[in-house]
């Protein structure tokens, strides 16, 4: 058993497929299946069941998978360190987010920090779910991952920053333009741009409106925020998006942002495996995106 063989069981796990993780890897998937048939000798079990579209982990599998990633995870952590004592101020660090996020959130930030540590190396991995900087988190050598806090995750925490109230999205000739606040019940009788399917934010805004009893219709969903401020600036419908830090509320050009005060605000913030393993780089990184965010005009709903 090698920690080879156990980095591309958890791959496998994960991916649910021995081809998928093949191609990743630039592999045969016989060379991946040997990795996987190596840890079922040494276990003396089978680890892994075959389905029709693709694999899932039998029991025994699954406690291997989650002990795997673990220790996986916290000797990637240790390495890292051991390079930042090595390298001093000359190390890295990396983050996974949303493809928008590092333009409304981190921009100023990473001036700032560049300014700082100018030989540290910055890396960006673009997912396109929350859900999916989870996995990337804990499956990878990353460090942080911006994300909509939500529930409870297994092996990973979660630290709040910034609390987002909603807007609603209209361009500037629409007659709810000049409204200074729009409450969710009127809403059922517009037709909504949705929000991602898989995207926390999206869930949290369903969650809200069933909360409040509102049936809001939609025929067109985007696949980021910035899109559908987009749509609805060009008049092909309306939006409910969170209020953006740097975007003026109820905001100018072709473009109003009318306020929902009544939906409860979309907390964002770091997600990381653990805090107390995070690299000084890392936190440094941390804490000055933090500080950006809150010195905004929406940067006011701070949590502690």
């Amino acid at each position: 058993m090698t920690l080879e063989d156990l980095r591309v069981f958890v791959a496998v796990c994960r991916a649910g497929s021995l081809s998928a993780v093949a191609r990743e890897l630039d592999r045969t998937q016989s060379a991946v299946s040997q990795h996987v048939k190596r840890l079922e000798r040494e276990a003396g079990v089978s680890l892994l069941e075959r389905r029709p579209r693709g694999v899932v982990p039998t029991h025994a599998g699954r406690v291997l998978c989650d002990a795997a990633s673990d220790g996986i995870a916290g000797l990637d952590l240790a390495l890292r360190r051991l390079g930042d004592l090595v390298n001093g101020d000359s190390g890295s660090v990396r983050v996974t987010t949303g493809g928008t996020t590092v333009r409304h959130f981190m921009s100023e930030a990473i001036v700032a920090f560049r300014q700082r540590y100018p030989k540290v190396g910055l890396e960006f991995r673009t997912e396109t779910s929350s859900r999916n900087c989870f996995d990337a988190l804990t499956a990878g050598n990353l460090d942080l991952a911006w994300v909509t806090i939500g529930g409870p995750v297994r092996g990973i925490e979660q630290r709040p920053v910034v609390a987002l109230p909603w807007v609603l999205a209209v361009r500037a000739d629409d007659p709810l333009a000049d409204r200074p606040c729009v409450h969710p019940a009127e809403l059922g009788d517009i037709s909504l741009i949705r929000l991602p399917h898989n995207s926390s934010s999206g869930a949290r805004l369903d969650a809200a409106f069933a909360e409040l009893g509102v049936r809001a219709g939609s025929d067109t969903s985007v696949a980021d925020w910035d899109t559908a401020l987009l749509l609805a600036e060009l008049g092909l419908g309306h939006a409910v998006v969170p209020a953006l830090p740097g975007r003026e509320v109820p905001g100018d050009g072709p473009l109003r942002l009318v306020p929902v005060p009544d939906l409860p605000p979309l907390p964002v913030g770091w997600a990381v495996r653990r805090w107390d393993a995070l690299t000084p780089l890392a936190r440094v990184f941390a804490d000055t995106v933090a500080r950006s965010c809150t010195d905004t005009p929406l940067g006011s709903g701070l949590v502690p």
